[in-house]
């Protein structure tokens, strides 16, 4: 793919992601017959063509840099076992729905399913006010040459946005597959988000000028008035 361009780069990467979801969705549950998934998989890449399409346009740059990701991309020993763990974590909270849809674990109410792909809508909006805000939104813990403290739009609230964000996917996902059992994957993966976001501080509080300057300003890191 070293040879490919950008765009192409991304969209076959679209179609492999496209690919391994409906594997990890149908396969446990042992049918297609899983409405939910259907649902589920059509907003996670309506919205993602969406966001790839504007930073295509208005930030190839930070695109760019978004291709580059996962444990193996981490400087860090820490962060790329975090992100391994956090790795584990995104695949279980597809599988342990599709299993509970597969052997009936659980009964959720249609109203609250739908309540979760409207939430998972809403991670996805998130994400891009995230993107538009800050053109430094890497997929690695690092500071980059120019960056700057940004302290606007969902910054100017929270110092981590996009881990916010993060946490709204983690229940909002099980939700709208159907399963309250792949709640217990967002409990299971939140001391990793948290381990990721804290080390994250140390390195940008370090080597990020103003970003001390910024945490002052800006108390809350993930939830204003708790936490």
């Amino acid at each position: 793919m070293k040879a490919l361009g950008l765009d192409a780069k991304v969209w076959i990467s679209t179609l492999v992601l496209a690919a391994v979801l409906g594997l990890i969705l149908f396969v446990p549950a042992g049918t297609v017959n899983y409405w939910q998934a259907w649902v589920y998989l059509c907003i996670y890449f309506g919205a993602s063509i969406g966001i790839i399409l504007y930073l295509m346009k208005s930030d190839p740059d930070l695109l760019a840099r978004r291709m580059s990701g996962g444990p193996t991309a981490e400087k860090e020993g820490s962060q790329r076992i975090i992100m391994t763990i956090l790795s584990c974590a995104f695949v279980a909270m597809l599988a342990v729905p599709a299993l509970d849809r597969r052997y009936g674990w659980t009964n959720v109410p249609v109203s609250v399913v739908i309540a979760g792909d409207v939430f998972t809508a809403l991670w996805f909006y998130l994400t891009y006010l995230v993107f538009r805000e800050n053109t430094f939104t890497a997929s690695v813990v690092q500071v980059t040459q120019n960056q700057s403290v940004i302290s606007t739009g969902p910054y100017a609230y929270v110092r981590h946005p996009m881990y916010a964000a993060g946490l709204l996917f983690f229940i909002a996902t099980p939700l709208a597959l159907g399963s309250y059992w792949g709640l217990v994957v967002f409990v299971a993966a939140l001391p990793a988000l948290i381990w990721r976001l804290l080390d994250e501080e140390r390195l940008l509080a370090k080597n990020l000028p103003g970003y001390r300057d910024y945490c002052a300003k800006v108390r809350w890191r993930l939830i204003p008035g708790v936490f």
